[in-house]
Order: C-alpha cells, then sequence, then structure tokens
C-alpha cells in the first residue's frame, strides 16, 4: 500500500538552509508512553536556542466510515485537552511488536496502517467494510511532535459485532448523515482537526 509517506528532507536547494541542528537533547520524560524532550537548537544564521519542547509518539488511523445507508459512524468520547465530550471519527493508534506507545518512524515494529485501521474500527463501533481507501498520511503536529496520522475511508459498513474497548476508552457510537456533519464542523461541535481534514479530503475524493 502506497501511502504517500516520505521522511526524507526532499529540499535539494543548497542556497535555501533553513535545518535546525540539535545540539543537546534531554530525555525529560521516557517510558512505556512517551518521550517527552528538552533540546537546544543552533539556527541557519548560527545562533542558540534552548529549550525547545518536542515529544515522540506512535502513529495512528483515523477512518471516516459510513455504513450501507451512507450515514457516517461516529463516537463520542471525552477529551481531556478541552475537557469536552466530542464527536468525532473512529481512531486509534497503531500498535508496536515492542509495547511501546512512541517511537513513529520505527516501522520495523509497527503494525500494518490499514489492518490498524481495520481494526480500531470493530474495536471501537463493531463495524467492518470491505471498501477501503487511503485518503492521506499527514503529520499530527509537525512543529513538536514525531507522528503521523494514517486518515482511510471505509464505505458499505456493516455491524458484526459489538465494541471490543481499552480499559482507558469510554466511548458511544453514533451515525450521522453527512449535511448533520457538515452542521458541526460549522458550530464548532466536531473538534479533532485531523478528523475535520479527513472528511474533506472523502469529500473531495469522492
Amino acid at each position: 500500500m502506497d501511502t504517500g509517506i516520505n521522511y526524507q528532507n526532499k529540499n535539494n536547494n543548497e542556497d535555501e538552509n533553513l535545518i535546525w541542528e540539535e545540539i543537546k537533547t534531554e530525555h525529560i520524560i521516557k517510558d512505556e508512553w512517551i518521550d517527552f524532550r528538552r533540546s537546544a537548537f543552533r539556527f541557519p544564521d548560527g545562533t542558540e536556542f534552548e529549550p525547545y519542547y518536542t515529544y515522540s509518539r506512535r502513529n495512528y488511523v483515523v477512518i471516516v466510515a459510513s455504513d450501507e445507508e451512507g450515514k457516517y459512524i461516529c463516537v463520542r468520547q471525552f477529551r481531556y485537552g478541552i475537557k469536552r465530550v466530542t464527536t468525532e471519527f473512529s481512531a486509534g493508534g497503531i500498535e508496536r511488536t515492542d509495547g511501546k506507545e512512541y517511537g513513529a518512524n520505527d516501522k520495523a515494529v509497527a503494525e500494518d496502517a490499514l489492518e490498524a485501521a481495520k481494526r480500531e474500527l470493530q474495536e471501537e463501533t463493531g463495524y467492518v467494510s470491505d471498501e477501503w481507501r487511503h485518503l492521506i498520511t499527514v503529520p499530527s503536529n509537525a512543529t513538536i511532535a514525531d507522528n503521523y496520522a494514517y486518515v482511510f475511508e471505509a464505505k458499505n459498513c456493516r455491524k458484526v459485532s459489538g465494541q471490543n474497548l481499552d480499559d482507558t476508552e469510554f466511548l458511544n457510537v453514533r451515525k450521522y448523515t453527512a449535511e448533520e456533519i457538515e452542521s458541526m464542523i460549522e458550530k464548532g461541535e466536531f473538534q479533532q482537526a485531523i478528523h475535520i481534514m479527513a472528511w474533506l479530503l472523502s469529500k473531495s475524493k469522492q
């Protein structure tokens, strides 16, 4: 599967020197969940700056899923960052064989993105699909994080089971029409940025 991702810097213009040089790194927290770092950098003009905080998390998938009636399968759950219950698409981390929750670019120990999307959709909603399409692979937060979101579309989903949630997952499944999702986005009630992008891409590529 061609996800379109390229971890290499594509800029070969030697006159455009924009790369930061990392000259010092402190791992403030490095456990099985996250690698949170404080670094010092040398800028292209030779000046140095610190502290600059970054973190490593695992890659994840987002699924724009619709059922056989054309309704979109969403989940409702509490998001502590904004301290609100949100409506969003099914999503979840790409599992790793080493048990870590970080190390986004170490694909040798990572689950296949499409298989992760199929697993997450069924675990969170009980739905499966035979019609999958990769929409885009995009950095989750290019400013401070190294992980990527793999965005998929799944059509004609059918319910085959109940939910199979992790111990820390508490979510309800809801189905909406396209018009209802558009209305939620316009009212600020569909609040995950990558999920809004996923929705727009799914509509533009029809």
